[in-house]
């Protein structure tokens, strides 16, 4: 067996999708264009959403969401410490203050039943993250913003794929965000879109996409199209090109394919160490009809495994297995602290769990025989 450095993820690229990358290339039309078109189609398909809207990166997405919603300085967000930075940015990107609810320890999501104790009459969106592909407890999330007349965006950037009670994430509820970052369980290299069923929204996102055109500008160099244009509004540079979605428009295709093959891998995981005391096991809720187990991340005991986390990650890295990290609690960073007043103790289970939390390797293309080494490897560390 190799003794290469295995990666915690790689991503999976066809021929087909190089090769309808380097066509896209050679067409001469690279930006926005007809594959960006025929991508959001797909996506619409896919993701059975009336609005998909495609864009350089998920951060973008949360934060175009936010801006359409209105939020304004004081305007509170309510989302989870245990998330990647890019979350709770965008909420400050966008003027808002972001407001956290501590997570489940067993599903790593936000904790519904801590969920109503933070709502105020400052808060305007419930944000909640879609930890690893495993959906949160979205009906009586749904309930509470109903009931408040809260807006919904679901930062659903591991959740391509996932459903929840049978419906995917994306069908239904008011808005979603998704990443395509190579990582993730599609890739476009970097990019993501939002989808929703707010067509004002939709409409907002459109324009504030690309600089608050009034029109589609990717065909005005075309012979049908128009050189002439209003700006609408200020805008930004979100928008996805053709190259990015020429490869979408092939992984999309795949998508089914890719978490059949992550769920094998990680129930491989969950039937071998299922007996190991080193480790405490992701769950996943009866609710969670489809999980996409973008990542699969289980918490390391320290006094049984008689290592701490980082310990076990530079042992791994030592022995050519690479691991990741997701996520350090967010709140604890110096920026959030110093500028909201966060703390240690501020919520206990996300700080817990980001003392201990691993992301093992896990990618479609991984073989039986390199997940076998990985379980021999970490065998290894502890005997």
């Amino acid at each position: 067996m190799t003794d290469e450095f295995l990666p915690f993820s790689r991503p999976v690229i066809s021929q087909e999708a190089i090769a309808d990358v380097v066509s896209c290339l050679e067409s001469g039309w690279i930006t926005t264009g007809p594959k960006v078109a025929q991508f959001t189609e797909a996506l619409k398909t896919y993701l059975q959403s009336p609005y998909a809207l495609p864009l350089a990166s998920a951060t973008a997405g949360l934060q175009l969401a936010l801006v359409g919603m209105g939020i304004k300085s004081g305007d509170e967000v309510i989302t989870t410490p245990l998330t990647f930075a890019a979350t709770l940015n965008t909420i400050v990107l966008a003027g808002g203050t972001p407001v956290l609810v501590d997570i489940d320890p067993h599903t790593f999501n936000m904790d519904i039943n801590k969920l109503e104790d933070a709502i105020t009459e400052k808060t305007r969106v419930i944000m909640p993250v879609h930890f690893a592909g495993l959906p949160v407890d979205l009906d009586p999330l749904y309930d509470m913003a109903i009931t408040r007349h809260l807006r919904v965006i679901e930062d659903a950037a591991h959740a391509i794929g996932t459903e929840y009670k049978g419906n995917r994430i994306g069908s239904f509820g008011d808005t979603q965000v998704f990443s395509f970052h190579p990582t993730k369980n599609i890739t476009t290299g970097e990019g993501g879109c939002v989808t929703t069923r707010d067509t004002e929204l939709a409409k907002t996102i459109n324009l504030l996409r690309f600089h608050g055109m009034d029109r589609e500008a990717w065909n005005r160099y075309g012979k049908q199209g128009c050189q002439d244009y209003e700006i609408v509004m200020p805008g930004y540079k979100y928008n996805m090109m053709d190259i990015q979605a020429a490869l979408g428009i092939h992984q999309l295709n795949e998508l089914d394919d890719f978490i059949y093959r992550r769920c094998e891998l990680a129930e491989r995981y969950q039937e071998a160490l299922s007996d190991w005391p080193q480790w405490t096991l992701p769950a996943a809720p009866a609710y969670a009809h489809r999980h996409a187990w973008h990542i699969y991340t289980p918490l390391i005991n320290e006094n049984i495994a008689g290592m701490t986390r980082d310990e076990f990650m530079q042992a791994m890295k030592e022995r050519n297995i690479g691991t990741g990290l997701h996520y350090r609690a967010v709140h604890l960073y110096p920026y959030y602290r110093d500028k909201f007043g966060f703390c240690s103790g501020d919520f206990p289970c996300a700080e817990e769990v980001a003392e201990r939390i691993v992301s093992l390797p896990l990618f479609p293309a991984m073989t039986d025989a390199e997940h076998d080494k990985v379980l021999d490897v970490m065998y290894s560390i502890f005997h």
